[in-house]
């Protein structure tokens, strides 16, 4: 059921850059590929760079005024309130060891608030997307959060390479086990993914610490449309785009 849901322009073009982006990817996915190192010695691909180039075309195509930040080129105008925030792939390394946890992340973000968002995973033909207050979808399916407690519960950490916020996360993850029996902590390297996942009640909660806004600009939307909450780490409120912040079914968020 859509519930009567009409896609947007914006919403429909960032759909059509997330597959046609998602068709080099899956033309590449588990063959050699080329890897390189950037200078925060993260891995990228060429791969990264043609997804990137297709979403840019596409979506500068229709909307020539806004500006356009994708992780691999940067900004491009800066003159629009209107900023798409892309990741051409967020889980590289996993795509580059054929690993199927990896997506494409396509968010429009309006005076900092996240309005379109959309995250694809072309290995598993999974395509997420949430306009702002029309709720969340997958494949064209109304998705919530899971209703699960503590105690039967997934949650999901993701850190940027610092070492200050790999500790955090670290520590986080650890005491969160101690302190709540029953729960599983998972390590995805998907950022996107983990936020989507929580939206569709795959994952109870995630943390993030110290990520770029176009890793997680997307999959906040999703969570929130799909009746999720999201804080700052300290229960303190959240808003786009704070780095550090905690996703859940908001089940038992406050005592997480």
């Amino acid at each position: 059921m859509q519930d009567n849901f009409r896609k947007s322009k914006e919403l429909e073009v960032a759909i059509k850059a997330a597959l046609e982006a998602g068709k080099i990817l899956e033309k590449y996915f588990e063959t050699d590929i080329l890897k390189e190192l950037k200078e925060d010695k993260s891995i990228v691909t060429l791969v990264d760079n043609e997804s990137e180039e297709i979403i840019k075309k596409i979506i500068l195509e229709a909307f020539p005024v806004h500006s356009f930040f994708g992780e691999e080129t940067g900004m491009t105008g800066n003159e629009s309130e209107y900023i798409w925030r892309v990741d051409p792939i967020d889980g590289t390394k996993n795509f580059a060891n054929g690993v199927p946890l990896f997506a494409i992340s396509i968010a429009l973000v309006y005076q900092n608030k996240v309005i379109v968002a959309v995250v694809h995973n072309p290995a598993t033909r999974s395509i997420f997307y949430a306009e702002l207050g029309k709720g969340a979808y997958l494949n064209d399916k109304r998705i919530f959060v899971s209703k699960d407690d503590a105690a039967h519960s997934i949650i999901s950490g993701g850190k940027s390479r610092r070492d200050e916020d790999r500790k955090l996360c670290r520590d986080l993850m650890h005491d969160l086990q101690e302190i709540f029996k029953g729960l599983t902590v998972r390590d995805f390297g998907a950022i996107a993914l983990d936020l989507a996942y929580v939206a569709r009640g795959g994952l109870e909660a995630t943390v993030q610490v110290g990520l770029n806004s176009y890793d997680f600009a997307a999959g906040t939307l999703l969570v929130e449309e799909a009746g999720g909450k999201i804080t700052a780490l300290d229960g303190s409120p959240w808003k786009f785009p704070d780095n550090y912040f905690l996703a859940s079914n908001g089940v038992f968020h406050d005592a997480l």
